[in-house]
């Protein structure tokens, strides 16, 4: 593989892996919380179509942004009242929100479908100067577009809050033992209701950006491809600490542009469906993992996640 090659690959893999870790940071913050949310796939969907409506109306990438945002954030605040305030299931109510996403997105985008986004709609890219002229490492992070950028001041902050600051500590306290954070003052739904939906902010961020950086054109089957599921799996890979996420984001999203990258450098002796399936394969391993107790507490899960909270009860 030529130096050339190798560049773009890299490249591609840190765009790739962008709205990965905008999706996984949101459920990393959510599931500090206590509050399992399976439905990540549903809200990148409904984030991305209502990013290209928005964006096909208004041509502006970042209202269109801000739009796919809120309309992840909807959806869990629609799980944050089933699974606080009803005390449901909280698996149940996140597969729920996948179906009625991806029912709801594809109804939205049925009009559209196969339609592409206005050039002026999209997000640009933006080198920065001099650092972008720095040999492989430059073309590979320093050519992206702003949410590239953002994602990495978000994951700094993110675990600047979490291990850090009062607030983050009573995140974590929550996550951890509601029962004794309800005890030391702490309001548990409060807390809990507002890093779901901040959670869900990301992951409709992340379907938006997929739209508006990533796809050309609107198509339901083609623009999230699985990845919500993928982004859950890298919340537990990643240990449920920020920074790690990111750099797995990374990783999977190598894995991703691997088959095109090594098809492009002649390399055909692993075939092109193995290579496929890989990022996939490697989800459903650490979700099997997830499975097992044992190895949860091991990888650092909050020791409450999916547990229902009562004050009553307690």
């Amino acid at each position: 593989m030529n130096d050339t090659v190798l560049a773009l690959t890299l490249a591609a893999a840190v765009a790739a892996g962008t709205p990965l870790a905008l999706a996984a940071i949101g459920e990393l913050i959510t599931e500090r919380a206590g509050i399992l949310n399976l439905g990540v796939e549903g809200m990148m969907l409904l984030g991305a179509v209502t990013a290209f409506l928005v964006g096909n109306a208004t041509g502006d990438p970042w209202t269109a942004m801000l739009a796919g945002s809120a309309a992840g954030a909807s959806l869990a605040l629609a799980h944050a009242f089933a699974s606080i305030s009803l005390r449901a299931n909280q698996i149940v109510s996140g597969l729920a929100l996948v179906i009625f996403g991806t029912g709801l997105s594809t109804f939205l985008g049925r009009p559209v479908e196969g339609m592409p986004l206005p050039r002026e709609a999209r997000i640009p890219r933006v080198a920065i100067t001099y650092l972008s002229d720095l040999p492989l490492i430059g073309r590979m992070l320093f050519t992206q577009d702003v949410v590239v950028y953002a994602s990495w001041i978000l994951a700094a902050a993110t675990a600047f809050y979490l291990f850090r600051t009062r607030p983050g500590l009573s995140l974590r306290s929550v996550g951890e033992s509601p029962a004794t954070a309800d005890v030391m003052g702490l309001r548990v739904n409060a807390i809990r209701y507002a890093h779901t939906i901040i959670g869900g902010v990301l992951c409709g961020g992340a379907g938006a950006y997929l739209m508006l950086a990533r796809v050309p054109a609107w198509s339901q089957a083609a623009t999230t491809n699985g990845i919500g599921f993928i982004a859950i799996a890298l919340v537990v890979f990643a240990s449920w600490k920020p920074w790690r996420a990111l750099l797995g984001a990374y990783i999977f999203g190598l894995a991703l542009r691997a088959n095109f990258a090594l098809q492009g450098a002649g390399v055909t002796f692993i075939p092109a469906e193995f290579l496929a399936m890989t990022p996939y394969l490697l989800t459903i391993l650490v979700l099997v993992a997830l499975s097992f107790s044992d190895l949860r507490k091991r990888a650092g899960a909050p020791e409450a996640l999916g547990v229902p909270y009562a004050r009553e009860e307690r």
